[in-house]
């Protein structure tokens, strides 16, 4: 990395932005955050505004080793990636799920689940099943389910008693502690993966074998690329990159870790360009299920339309936010 960068320095080139979503999802309609410049390109800073400032700085130096460091040599040009659907009604995943596969090559859907009714994911990943059917043929394409640890235990089981019959790959983090999880797992026959309980840990190597098959992987929240790298050496189960409906800009750091990393056996979390209606630079959008491993750099009709959107309180609170992040690590 080129010298560390002051918090003169990050406030100095910030521009705080806000890109609408083509639907809802994780309860927003607009995804906000900051870009930051520095001599090797542009970094984003976007943590949820639920996350804690001790989460904030983690995705901070994220993007200070975007726009200041030098990611690590990729081994492969391009990384497969999953399509993801909202908790959709079962009628718009069909139409979803056809896109993903007809305009973006896409054969991995990811569909949250996690609603009040389990009729309502029942539904849903039927469709997805149906169309999948439809499209590539019986027992091909592959589905995934989040439940974002939704899920007790008993709920688990119902949930999983039911989904399991569409041919689940995983389902990922189905409850929220690590006791749920060993319990729920010795229950049902489906594998596990996990992307929270890491996330929030302490000490996120720690017995992740013991809870599931997968590690779901999420540099921004991790440091960035090279700490991705260095968690994912640590673990002992498989690992999946996924994004954290990041822009362009920031989604081509997950991109640069997945294209790092020795193995992918699994197609990555990295097709959530399709979820935004606008972008700060070229969309990053999967063609034949890939996506292509480069930088992607703001261009400026872009940026004028995200800084109109955001509005004065809101990137008042952004930079703030930055300070704020800044000062838990300096």
């Amino acid at each position: 990395m080129s010298e560390r960068p002051t918090l003169s320095d990050l406030l100095s080139t910030a521009v705080p932005f806000a890109v609408p979503l083509h639907r809802e999802f994780r309860g927003l309609r607009l995804r906000e955050g900051v870009l930051i410049q520095g001599p090797s390109g542009w970094g984003e800073f976007a943590p949820f505004d639920d996350y804690s400032d001790v989460a904030a700085a983690r995705w901070l130096e994220s993007a200070i080793e975007a726009a200041y460091g030098q990611w690590p040599e990729p081994v492969r040009p391009d990384v497969p990636v999953n399509a993801i659907l909202p908790a959709v009604p079962s009628a718009l995943a069909a139409d979803l799920t056809r896109a993903a596969v007809i305009d973006h090559g896409c054969t991995t859907i990811k569909v949250k689940v996690g609603s009040a009714d389990l009729a309502d994911d029942e539904a849903r990943v039927a469709a997805v099943r149906e169309v999948l059917t439809e499209l590539l043929g019986a027992g091909r394409g592959s589905i995934r389910i989040d439940a974002n640890g939704a899920w007790d235990v008993e709920r688990g089981r119902q949930a999983l008693a039911c989904l399991a019959a569409f041919d689940l790959e995983y389902v990922e983090q189905p409850c929220r502690t690590r006791e749920e999880l060993v319990d729920l797992r010795s229950r049902v026959d489906v594998r596990f993966a996990v992307d929270e309980l890491i996330r929030w840990a302490d000490e996120p190597v720690t017995g992740v074998r013991d809870v599931a098959d997968v590690a779901v992987l999420k540099p921004a929240t991790l440091g960035g690329v090279e700490a991705t790298l260095r968690l994912a050496e640590r673990l002992d189960v498989p690992v999946v990159v996924s994004g954290s409906l990041d822009t362009s800009v920031g989604l081509a750091t997950s991109i640069a870790a997945a294209a790092a990393l020795p193995d992918l056996p699994y197609a990555c979390g990295l097709g959530t360009g399709t979820l935004l209606a606008d972008d700060l630079g070229q969309p990053v959008l999967p063609g034949g299920g890939r996506v292509p491993v480069e930088r992607v750099f703001p261009d400026e009709p872009a940026l004028e339309r995200a800084r109109a959107r955001i509005g004065e309180e809101r990137a008042s609170y952004w930079h703030q936010r930055l300070a704020a992040a800044w000062s838990v690590k300096g």
